[in-house]
């Protein structure tokens, strides 16, 4: 169903609405070949599969002797079985000799059993002098033996395409045999601050002027989600000025992110701007608390995201756009945040035909998640966002939420499912949320 809004005579859309249109624009960027060292938190554009059986051959698992399981059946402390060490093969070196009936080698971890031997022996579980090792206790056959292919066969799938990469990852497309590894681009996202009243933070401290925060938050959010930030500063309220930075941004980035100047005032030209750069407005306003007035533009290629100059809307706009946008652009599978549901302590009013992102701090207390806001909501109070780990979503038709109420809430901090009781997490539905 498609809900629509009048708001100052534009549409205003739904941030379900929004969301899918923005979704529906974005697609995968493409795949590139990168060296394994750099694909940590890369998301697998390719199913990888080994080039090898790992192990490559049978191998030991301990330190010891390699035997004849039958040889040691009926060896014991008080009648140990004696046998003659013919070789030692060390981890990295090829077995010289077969081992025969009443022979052992002398194997470290690692090193590829000898032919006829069929179990190791610990070396704690032996003597030895000179070439006779006495085998104080009995072995099972294969007892202490890597067998070949054990951990992965030649061929094998060992990573689906979609995951993102992490050490583990990395330590299994080395062990078989990938030296590049095919990833999702990553894409080049364009940041443009606006407005004649900020200055960047090596700025006049005496002015009047603000610090363009924005221009910091975005930069670690981009990072944060994979994408490349392209800071290009700050463009004054002229047409000429924002005409330019936009038109940089247009013909160097994927996407391009804007902070302020899409509002209702004289000098909110960011629209204007995008429109003789020949972009198509999707929308102008969303049916949201912290940051209604959101632009979203398009080219053929490129989605322009015209957030709020206020920073918490601008942090928050991200958070619900943005991000599951560059997500989707970079092969990821899971776009948004996890969620869980929270007992609210305390009380909320609302407008009704708005959804809410008000920032909170959830802690896990008598076996379910509570949260609290974080105070002032303004949507200036940068403070509301530092001390939040959730944000609490309220959706349109709700008027209030009272203490007792359970609310769903986003993890910005997914720390907190530490303290969550383990039954709590294992039953708890993760599809379709990331990390």
């Amino acid at each position: 169903m498609t809900y629509e809004l009048r708001q100052e005579g534009n549409i205003m859309k739904t941030v379900e609405e929004s969301l899918a249109r923005i979704l529906d624009f974005v697609t995968p960027l493409g795949v590139e070949k990168i060296p394994l060292t750099e694909c940590l938190h890369r998301v697998l554009a390719e199913d990888a599969y080994s080039t090898r059986h790992i192990p490559p051959r049978d191998n030991s698992a301990m330190d010891g002797y390699a035997v004849k399981y039958r040889d040691l059946r009926n060896a014991s402390p008080e009648s140990p079985a004696v046998l003659c060490s013919v070789e030692e093969i060390p981890a990295g070196s090829s077995p010289g000799k077969r081992i025969g009936a009443g022979e052992a080698a002398r194997i470290m971890t690692g090193a590829p059993v000898p032919n006829g031997a069929d179990a190791v022996i610990k070396i704690e579980d032996v003597d030895v002098e000179d070439d006779r090792v006495r085998c104080f206790t009995p072995v099972e056959e294969g007892e202490n033996v890597r067998k070949r292919g054990e951990d992965v066969i030649e061929g094998e799938a060992v990573i689906a395409a979609g995951t993102y990469i992490q050490p583990a990852h990395m330590g299994m497309l080395a062990a078989t045999g990938h030296a590049l590894v095919s990833v999702y681009k990553r894409p080049l996202v364009a940041i443009i601050a606006t407005g004649d009243e900020i200055i960047d933070i090596d700025g006049d401290p005496s002015s009047e002027k603000i610090i363009s925060s924005n221009s910091y938050s975005l930069y670690g959010q981009i990072i944060e989600v994979g994408g490349i930030p392209l800071p290009l500063g700050i463009a004054r309220d002229t047409k000429k000025d924002l005409m330019s930075h936009f038109a940089m941004a247009k013909e160097r980035a994927q996407v391009v992110i804007s902070s302020g100047g899409v509002s209702m005032g004289d000098y909110d030209l960011v629209q204007d701007v995008l429109m003789e750069l020949g972009a198509r407005v999707e929308f102008e306003t969303v049916a949201q608390r912290p940051g209604k007035p959101f632009t979203f533009a398009t080219t053929e290629t490129i989605p322009f995201f015209g957030l709020p100059g206020n920073p918490v809307s601008t942090m928050i706009s991200f958070e619900q756009y943005v991000r599951p946008a560059l997500r989707k652009m970079t092969g990821h599978k899971m776009l948004f945040r996890r969620t869980v549901r929270a007992v609210l302590d305390e009380n909320i009013t609302k407008k009704s035909d708005l959804t809410y992102f008000i920032r909170g701090k959830a802690s896990w207390r008598d076996g379910s998640f509570t949260v609290v806001t974080t105070g002032e909501q303004g949507s200036g109070i940068l403070k509301s966002m530092v001390l939040a780990n959730v944000i609490i979503v309220l959706p349109r038709g709700m008027t209030h939420a009272r203490r007792g109420d359970e609310v769903t809430v986003q993890l910005i901090d997914n720390s907190i499912l530490s303290a969550a009781a383990p039954g709590y997490l294992a039953a708890w539905p993760w599809k379709g949320s990331s990390s």
